[in-house]
């Protein structure tokens, strides 16, 4: 914030393949890719102790990745605003004096 004008800055749009790494955990089931989402928990919502991001990215569109992963994955990017994906995009609200 500063001046007459301050900027709410969104995170910036990332598509899919590029917005979430895959899920690490001595519990998860191998052959099957998740999504490590947030509070320590797959986007399909399996949450299991010590479980992390690794320093790989998720791919939705990969043999292996988690079904209902993909699903939760699509629906956020679903929910994010066509005229809110471009790098640039912020919006700038006047302060009321």
């Amino acid at each position: 914030m500063g001046g007459e004008w301050f900027e709410i800055s969104r995170p910036p749009y990332l598509p899919l393949g590029m917005r979430w790494e895959k899920a690490v955990a001595d519990g998860l089931a191998s052959g099957v890719s998740h999504a490590f989402g947030i509070f320590d928990k797959t986007l399909c919502g399996i949450q299991e102790a010590g479980m992390s991001p690794s320093d790989y990215s998720w791919l939705p569109e990969g043999e292996d990745a988690c079904g209902a992963c993909r699903e939760a994955a699509s629906l956020i990017d679903s929910r994010w605003p066509r005229s809110m994906r471009s790098e640039d995009a912020r919006v700038s609200v006047a302060r009321q004096l």
